[in-house]
């Protein structure tokens, strides 16, 4: 993953700046708008970031609201029920998402799951609506219901860095090792949606807590990799 250089509203992403792709597809992410017939534009300001391997490119911002895109991974929270669907907040600045009551792996009208306001789902961003299941194979792929455990609240540029993972030699793509180190202490569930909440769940909820807080400070106080570390080995010390 490179890092062109930053844009603001309005210019032109140039074309020594697109991702190399072998199947020429190009994936547009948050920040950026398709110009027919080949122009693509900055809709706001942020750091150009593209991904060869996925030929994708998008803008990263360090603060900002998120902006729903079709394939995101969120966590949603359920707000209130219609006969066929749930209306579900995303940020308390976004539109109700529209989750289909049969939206999950399997379900009917006698196993989809019973719901109610306030309980939480992780899900994936459609074209009009979110799902908790892939609709291309009918799997849940780690979506659904997220029960007990506890969420917290970062910015949507360090929820993306989350969702980057490992390079092959074991680095943090995202430059975040906060979730990483904190499993070599203790163990916990995890899921992080990239309008920017993050659920984890662990054996009590003290783990839960200090994990949790952990995240927040990394992104609030920008610590880099080693500091990360330092801060995890030193706070989960006597949890």
């Amino acid at each position: 993953m490179t890092t062109p250089g930053v844009l603001l509203p309005g210019e032109v992403v140039p074309q020594s700046a697109l991702p190399a792709t072998k199947k020429g597809t190009l994936t547009l992410g948050p920040g950026l708008h398709h110009v027919p017939p080949s122009t693509i534009s900055a809709t706001t300001t942020g750091s150009l970031q593209t991904d060869n391997k996925k030929g994708a490119i998008w803008l990263e911002t360090s603060h900002g609201r998120y902006q729903p895109t079709v394939g995101d991974h969120v966590i949603a929270q359920i707000h209130h029920s219609s006969t066929e669907s749930y209306s579900c907040i995303l940020t308390p600045h976004t539109p109700y998402a529209i989750l289909g009551q049969l939206a999950f792996e399997g379900a009917n009208k006698k196993t989809r799951p019973q719901l109610k306001s306030g309980d939480l789902v992780y899900a994936r961003v459609s074209k009009t609506k979110i799902e908790c299941f892939n609709s291309a194979t009918g799997k849940s792929e780690g979506m659904g219901p997220l029960k007990a455990g506890m969420t917290f609240s970062v910015t949507p540029s360090f929820a993306r860095r989350l969702m980057m993972g490992t390079s092959k030699d074991g680095q943090a793509k995202g430059g975040v090792v906060v979730l990483e180190e904190a499993g070599e202490k203790v163990r916990f569930e995890v899921a992080v949606g990239r309008n920017g909440k993050v659920w984890i769940d662990s054996s009590t909820a003290r783990e839960t807590i200090v994990i949790g807080g952990l995240l927040v400070r990394a992104d609030e106080e920008g610590w880099g990799v080693e500091m990360q570390r330092k801060m995890v080995k030193k706070v989960l010390r006597d949890v």
